[in-house]
């Protein structure tokens, strides 16, 4: 998320063009005179651009297993190109010892100690949530307690919260069944196949105030709701229509003491920000329950980066290209970051998880023809290897091309994790950072 107060730091997809808010699939360029050409590493630092983690978890109560990937690039700031990356996620399976139970978050930080509270947080909540002995038994509030938990620790930490904190979307698999629970802007989002195609089904919905029902309740606990304009009085502040976010000029609504310019949140929910707790700025998640049904293939879980010039859709449309998650991660963080350059001279930090649902049974059955090549400790894929012309979207068939230059697919077997570190970069002249836990 970066900045707090900033104009120019609002929802920016909301001013963009058709062609930057859908997806059309392009070629990855190589050409050294091209800007968003691919580089192998920053020579400055001598550090691969990217990193990348990825696993497979199977959940054998709904006879299905996911195969995930994870990456994360730190933004690029002209002004202060040694920034530190605020995102972070997290990625753990076998909650409680029980193979049934995996989780997936990611955090976005926001403020001068952004970086330290995304963190934080990335360190505690899922530890918390697990720490539950009620969790089996009553998932929801045991997400709604472990979210309060994190937000009083971190108030209680060293960390000073008072003008910084995260944002946090996380997603628990507890059989056939997600929790999504969510504080903030980032957004978690479904594959789902309709008989035709695969569409998007958000399965979080963003927390700012252009939403009615959180324009009301910050409202009522004393928030001033205005634009950076109002605030400097070049609007009328008493103009409080704020229309549709798709539609909006990039100066978003934010919130503000009575008699400050301050803290200028442009989301209503988040852990820390103990100043915007006392305006309604709450640690307290919405949690949708998504049963898993056949026509779910994937779901993904990524910061506000990704969404600021990409719809859920054209998100969902990439993932649906590739049978392999992490290069499904790779061409998300290249496109957002590319939409970012093109629109701006600078990129959020980008942070995107992809789980793929598979069906048990086919994994083994890939696995049988000989086309796989795992060990119970790493499969380690051939980078070269890893293109996918086109990615048939049921559970029972991976459909590659004959012009596809992909010989070998990951099986989805316990205890079977990939590590990609310099495979493929997003187009950046940045480092890709892991900043991450990814313990099974």
């Amino acid at each position: 998320m970066g900045c707090v107060q900033g104009k120019r730091c609002g929802r920016y997809k909301k001013r963009c063009s058709s062609s930057c808010c859908h997806y059309q699939p392009s070629s990855i360029s190589t050409d050294a005179t091209d800007p968003f050409r691919i580089h192998e590493t920053d020579s400055s630092r001598g550090l691969p651009l990217h990193a990348l983690s990825g696993g497979f978890a199977v959940v054998p109560s709904a006879g299905i297993c996911l195969r995930y990937a994870s990456l994360t690039q730190r933004g690029h700031y002209p002004d202060s190109p040694d920034r530190a990356n605020q995102d972070s996620f997290c990625v753990k399976t076998g909650f409680q010892a029980n193979p049934d139970l995996h989780f997936f978050g990611v955090f976005d930080g926001h403020g001068q100690f952004g970086t330290q509270c995304s963190v934080f947080v990335r360190d505690n909540l899922a530890d918390i949530l697990s720490g539950n002995a009620h969790l089996s038994e009553d998932p929801v509030e045991a997400y709604h307690a472990a979210f309060l938990a994190a937000n009083s620790a971190i108030h209680d930490s060293e960390i000073d919260d008072s003008m910084s904190g995260t944002t946090a979307i996380t997603v628990l698999v507890d059989g056939n069944t997600l929790y999504v629970a969510n504080v903030g802007d980032s957004r978690a989002v479904a594959g789902i196949w309709n008989g035709n195609r695969v569409m998007a089904e958000d399965l979080s919905t963003d927390q700012t105030p252009y939403r009615k029902d959180e324009y009301e309740r910050v409202k009522l606990c004393g928030a001033r709701v205005l634009s950076v304009d109002q605030v400097e009085g070049i609007v009328d502040p008493d103009i409080q229509s704020w229309g549709d976010e798709e539609d909006g000029d990039g100066d978003p609504p934010r919130l503000w003491v009575q008699n400050g310019m301050y803290p200028g949140t442009a989301f209503t929910r988040s852990v820390g920000d103990s100043t915007a707790e006392s305006i309604g700025v709450i640690g307290d998640p919405e949690v949708k329950t998504v049963k898993i049904t056949p026509n779910h293939l994937f779901f993904v879980v990524a910061s506000d980066g990704i969404f600021e010039f990409l719809s859920s859709q054209a998100v969902v449309d990439m993932v649906s290209r590739f049978a392999d998650p992490q290069d499904a991660c790779l061409e998300i963080a290249s496109e957002s970051y590319k939409l970012w350059l093109e629109n701006e001279n600078r990129t959020d930090d980008i942070t995107v998880i992809v789980v793929q649902i598979r069906n048990i049974s086919d994994s083994y059955a890939a696995a049988n023809e000989g086309a796989i090549q795992t060990n119970n400790n790493n499969a380690s894929l051939d980078p070269g290897k890893l293109k996918v012309e086109r990615y048939i979207v049921s559970r029972s068939e991976v459909n590659l091309s004959k012009k596809s230059s992909c010989l070998e697919l990951q099986s989805c077997l316990p205890d079977c994790s990939v590590d990609l570190s310099s495979a493929r970069a997003a187009p950046s002249t940045q480092s890709f950072h892991l900043n991450a836990i990814n313990s099974d």
